[in-house]
């Protein structure tokens, strides 16, 4: 006699993929979060079950097969929220996360607790001491330990590393398991270096760049209770650790936690929701917080350095490698010590331009300007990559030759070269770092004092910690703070508080400011929180974030006037909200990008709710939502 089965009927989220919630039946229970395999037309495809259903009208297919792996219910209920926070679909948040294996007893009906245990047992670390606090290092430690969630604002070499390692100790004492963020994977070989030193194989890194193997042995070794700590970008928040009890943000204030795709998710923002859900301790940490987590999170300062030296700042006009630069990187080399030079701009030239009619040469299928490589004698578009030949004449009038506007790092090399040919130089940005090995290469180099002057961009400014670095030149700020953005800035002087911290960490040091704004420059030079309070006065008068919430929405449509009328037609639905501010709307600064018009409007409110609900009564297919936007090109 043939056993009956019952029928149960589930809505699943295909993975990677935009289609829309599907159901299928499968003839057992399963729990939602499921990685389950279904039949989509001729191909199977991985799925995720994410609600039990009654049966539907219409006829369904079966699942055709379950795996072992599952997401567990904070999982769910995260990417959930992620989903109507950022605007994205249940797949793409889920996305973000790994799921669980059936060894850790997730997709069971088990206890509230199981998942605490399967760690198991008493906490067995296997480090060495720990390094020795000054006191204001024990104050500030002290302090953070009477709070869930905090800010330690302290200044560049003040030892933030330190408290750390203090407090992710505590945390495997209480067989808890630990998160730390940083902003990119430009830092992680120097911490992973120092976490190492102290949890040995117990600390893990994560993040985009690892290769495939790589993450699967880190998988199996979280799965199998081995790794308690995980470091590395904003992705590693997301990964599949049991009891979590610490998440720490260093440098919180950097714009790389925010991703510019969907989910356009801000990991620091993320970190602080799931420690109120997960209970766990969170802390933020910067020499230069952002004015949001300054105002609204409980501050812990750190103002002393670990060692006390002198800097002295120095300001120039001009925009170029000058002599008196030169002169200064010089004097430097030859006291057996180093110099780093940071540009906003990476690559070569941001724009070539045409002196007689002043137009600027374009990529044919974004309205921005072709940045210039030189080494591949091209010309690239850092929106869609569409790549040409270096032009020597104008399109719109046929001048001859085209100029460059603003110096980026490879011509900054060429110039120092031409008249130091002795130092040793070393590029640093996205161009040139392009793999884990060129990053470990670049900083090892730096280390063994290979380089004698680092010439980057804003990667130079993410924590690197090296001694002899005794001149910091600094260029393209101007740019920085003439930019149409609320943020410019916070941007700008945080940007110089960041790689003047780069010099003097042991010995005293000079930073060659080049801009046309000195006042506003030198009024905070020593005092970034007199910075802070002023901008906290100015935002809150002006009704910036943090005193209201802000979004941008972006339509784009590959012709311009069914673009514009979808714009209008969202804005005729936003005018019904009385409690939405519509503070902009037009054309976007970038017209076009990848042969797409784009028009854009900008809202705030006082709410976050009344801004939510808003913005889902306008969303569809050609309108891309950024929440608590970061970018508004």
């Amino acid at each position: 006699m043939q056993k009956e089965y019952s029928i149960y009927y589930y809505n699943i989220s295909l993975q990677n993929s935009s289609a829309p919630i599907l159901t299928y039946s499968y003839h057992a229970s399963l729990s939602i979060g499921t990685v389950v395999i279904v039949p989509v037309k001729s191909t199977i495809k991985y799925a995720t079950v994410i609600a039990k259903v009654e049966k539907p009208e219409f006829e369904t297919s079966e699942i055709v097969d379950v795996t072992d792996s599952c997401f567990s219910d904070f999982q769910m209920n995260t990417a959930k929220f992620i989903a109507s926070y950022y605007f994205s679909s249940i797949s793409e948040a889920l996305a973000l996360f790994v799921p669980f294996g059936n060894a850790l007893g997730v997709c069971q009906h088990t206890e509230k607790n199981k998942l605490d245990t399967q760690i198991g047992g008493e906490a067995n670390i296997p480090y060495e001491f720990l390094p020795a606090l000054t006191t204001s290092q024990q104050k500030a430690l002290s302090e953070i330990e009477t709070k869930q969630l905090s800010l330690l604002f302290g200044v560049t070499g003040a030892g933030k590393t330190e408290i750390f390692i203090h407090l992710i100790a505590q945390a495997l004492l209480e067989n808890k398991s630990v998160i730390m963020l940083m902003p990119e994977i430009a830092l992680t070989p120097q911490m992973l270096h120092r976490l190492e030193k102290y949890f040995g194989s117990s600390v893990a890194l994560w993040h985009s760049r690892l290769t495939k193997k790589q993450k699967e042995t880190t998988l199996n070794r979280i799965q199998n209770g081995e790794i308690k700590i995980i470091a590395g970008a904003r992705s590693a928040l997301f990964m599949p650790l049991s009891n979590i009890g610490l998440i720490i943000v260093d440098e919180e204030h950097d714009d790389s936690y925010k991703s510019m795709m969907r989910p356009r998710y801000n990991a620091r923002d993320m970190t602080i929701y799931m420690g109120d859900k997960l209970s766990a301790k969170v802390l933020l940490a910067s020499a230069t917080p952002s004015i949001s987590s300054f105002h609204k999170y409980p501050v812990v300062r750190l103002k002393t350095p670990f060692v006390k030296t002198n800097k002295q700042y120095k300001f120039i006009s001009g925009n170029s490698i000058d002599r008196e630069s030169i002169s200064m990187l010089q004097q430097t080399i030859e006291s057996k010590n180093q110099a780093i030079v940071f540009l906003p701009t990476r690559g070569n030239f941001k724009f070539l331009y045409c002196n007689s009619c002043g137009a600027t040469h374009k990529c044919p299928f974004c309205s921005v300007g072709m940045a210039l490589h030189r080494d591949n004698r091209h010309l690239r578009c850092h929106y869609c990559g569409y790549s040409e030949a270096i032009t020597e004449s104008c399109k719109e009038c046929g001048h001859s030759p085209l100029s460059s506007e603003r110096i980026g790092t490879k011509e900054a090399i060429e110039l120092i070269s031409e008249s130091l040919p002795n130092a040793n130089i070393a590029q640093f940005d996205k161009d040139s770092i392009t793999t884990p090995t060129k990053l470990h290469n670049a900083l090892k180099s730096l280390e063994s004092k290979a380089t004698d002057i680092l010439v980057g961009t804003q990667m130079l400014s993410k924590g690197h910690d090296y001694p002899d670095i005794t001149l910091a030149v600094i260029m393209g700020l101007d740019y920085m703070i003439g930019m149409a953005d609320f943020r410019a800035k916070e941007r700008a002087i945080s940007m110089l508080f960041q790689i003047a911290g780069r010099s003097g960490r042991t010995k005293d040091a000079t930073v060659l400011v080049q801009t046309n704004y000195t006042d506003i420059f030198s009024s905070y030079i020593t005092d970034y929180e007199l910075f802070l309070k002023d901008e906290v006065e100015f935002r809150n008068m002006a009704n910036y974030p943090p005193f209201c919430s802000m979004a941008r929405i972006v339509i784009s449509n590959v012709k311009y006037d069914k673009a514009e009328q979808t714009m209008n037609q969202a804005i005729t639905k936003l005018k019904l909200f009385n409690d939405i501010e519509i503070i902009g709307h037009g054309k976007a600064p970038i017209e076009r990008i990848a042969n797409r018009y784009r028009y854009h409007i900008i809202l705030r409110s006082k709410t976050k709710k009344s801004l939510l609900t808003a913005l889902h009564s306008v969303k569809n297919k050609d309108i891309e939502i950024d929440m608590d936007s970061l970018d508004f090109s």
